[in-house]
């Protein structure tokens, strides 16, 4: 499958970002200042049963003790449907999609299994780098950060992680079938449990526990039947867990400096930094790993433009889709959080298995089935328990 539609990409791309651009809320701000709607008194007025005009503030505590009621009733006002956060998780979709199949092509164009997996990972970063920093200069983008070198410095270990993990990722997929090292990378919620439990000190609940079994399972039945199963894109993976797994908890960590979120301003600001940072990490990773062999990596962009042309649209498509997913997220309860991830994780092995050609066997399937779900059952456990 060819993939080049840089035009559906541009749109991808322009409406992942839709939320850093300010000028269409501010514009319609000043419309409505501008058509004197704002600031006079409407022509219909409330009064009381005595015929008196009721003030703002009146109708307003008036309203509050209304939905204090409501809420002690248990009851809940129904909305509209939220066609934006649909459209979210769409895009959220559509981009993980499209990044695992792009970058697999990218991969199998720069030698499969022999090829260029830490250039090709470090260079996605750099288009994604380049991305965040459109977004800074453009006309009417997203404000700057305003963070400090003391910030940055306290940045490092999550980007050097973020790097670390997406740096593994690629490898998995390079060395084995995306399907098998999603399957894998599924798994993640095991490393977190035992690095926050013996390295971060914060506990982890038994029914959290008791789940791992589950989960590790069907990763190991997933990989019994595994066609193009290899050592290198299992281990790979779990390093790639590993690093995400850390990454988390850094990140939580770093989020308790007082007044760091004000410095950076808001979550794409953080992600923006984030793969600038690890961009430049991987730099000096590419030169131990591949550079000697950089001349021959050259070459190959100049002669096959589906190694070039799919490492722009997968990095693009990377830092789409990371940006869609956290405001999707930002957006969402714990539970759709869970049942969002574990429906996305299910849609891209599936769907990039069939159009890669990858092995679905029924092994594979039911291993893929029980390791999903026992990730949906870990993220949930909690609730379920204390609910009764």
């Amino acid at each position: 499958m060819k993939i080049t539609p840089l035009a559906l990409l541009t749109v991808f791309a322009a409406t992942s970002s839709a939320f850093g651009l300010n000028g269409a809320a501010q514009s319609v701000t000043k419309s409505t200042r501008a058509l004197g709607f704002a600031g006079k008194a409407p022509l219909v007025q409330a009064v009381d049963i005595q015929g008196n005009r009721l003030n703002t503030v009146a109708l307003n505590d008036a309203a509050e003790g209304a939905a204090d009621a409501k809420a002690v009733r248990g009851g809940a006002t129904k909305g509209p449907l939220d066609v934006g956060l649909l459209v979210y998780f769409a895009l959220w979709y559509l981009g993980n999609y499209y990044y695992n199949i792009t970058n697999k092509m990218a991969l199998n164009a720069a030698g499969g299994k022999t090829g260029f997996p830490m250039a090709i990972s470090g260079l996605q970063l750099g288009v994604g780098a380049l991305y965040g920093l459109f977004l800074w200069f453009a006309p009417d983008a997203r404000q700057r950060p305003k963070v400090t070198v003391n910030d940055l410095v306290k940045m490092l270990p999550v980007a050097f992680c973020f790097m670390g993990a997406h740096a593994a990722s690629v490898f998995a997929m390079g060395m084995g079938a995306v399907s098998f090292a999603q399957i894998v990378k599924a798994a993640e919620p095991a490393f977190a449990a035992v690095l926050a439990q013996f390295v971060y000190g914060k506990p982890v609940s038994k029914a959290k526990w008791l789940c791992l079994p589950i989960v590790i399972g069907g990763v190991i039945l997933a990989s019994v039947k595994e066609l193009d199963f290899a050592w290198s894109a299992l281990i790979s993976a779990c390093i790639a867990n590993t690093f995400a797994a850390v990454k988390g908890n850094e990140n939580k960590k770093l989020m308790e400096t007082e007044g760091i979120k004000e410095r950076i301003g808001s979550v794409g600001n953080q992600f923006a930094i984030t793969t600038i940072m690890g961009f430049l990490l991987s730099l000096p990773v590419i030169l131990l790993r591949e550079g000697s062999r950089m001349g021959e990596f050259w070459e190959l962009c100049k002669t096959s433009p589906a190694v070039w042309q799919n490492l722009i649209a997968s990095g693009l498509w990377f830092y789409g889709y990371n940006e869609v997913a956290t405001m999707t997220l930002k957006k969402t309860g714990a539970v759709t959080q869970s049942v969002a991830n574990t429906a996305k994780r299910v849609i891209v092995i599936v769907g990039v298995a069939l159009v890669l050609g990858e092995s679905l066997s029924p092994i594979k399937l039911i291993g893929c089935s029980i390791g999903i779900g026992g990730v949906l059952l870990y993220s949930i456990i909690d609730q379920l328990v204390a609910k009764k």
